[in-house]
């Protein structure tokens, strides 16, 4: 993924933010902001005939150096990509990514309405750590997360 990618990345974003079981965010971000927030490795896009079907970036889930192998998962697919398998071509890449950049643990937090993001990560190699409950709001309403993690099986055994 590159900048040149953000107005198809964007859209796609804006569309998961829309359906209010994506991620607490209400608005997206500006490139900048975004740019910011994320690991400037492991930004991925799947992409067809010229058209980005979906994304996955990581961020990193503290500042703190303990903390330096760990990264948050963001994975987005266009709707009417949705149940072709990108976002398992997404995710496989993006496990690679992360064991090539050094990361030994990516993390997600779930809204548990995500029924199809709840299963990718679970085929993934992720497994349900918990759940917090009400952890945040949107428009007023509390939000359950449910944390899934997957463990390099590479990165970090030592």
């Amino acid at each position: 993924m590159t900048e040149n990618d953000w107005a198809s990345v964007s859209k796609i974003y804006a569309d998961g933010i829309a359906t209010g079981i994506a991620t607490f965010e209400k608005v997206v971000p500006t490139y900048d902001a975004w740019n910011s927030a994320h690991l400037s490795s492991c930004r991925l896009i799947a992409e067809q005939d010229s058209l980005i079907l979906g994304w996955a970036a990581l961020s990193p889930v503290s500042s703190r150096c303990v903390y330096g192998g760990v990264a948050e998962v963001s994975i987005y697919i266009e709707g009417n990509s949705q149940g072709k398998g990108v976002g398992k071509l997404l995710m496989h890449a993006l496990i690679i990514a992360s064991e090539a950049a050094g990361l030994w643990t990516i993390q997600s937090g779930i809204f548990p309405e995500n029924i199809g993001s709840c299963k990718l990560h679970e085929k993934s190699g992720f497994r349900y750590i918990g759940k917090r409950e009400r952890v945040g709001k949107i428009d007023g309403l509390w939000k359950d997360n449910l944390l899934y993690e997957r463990r390099s099986t590479v990165v970090g055994i030592n």
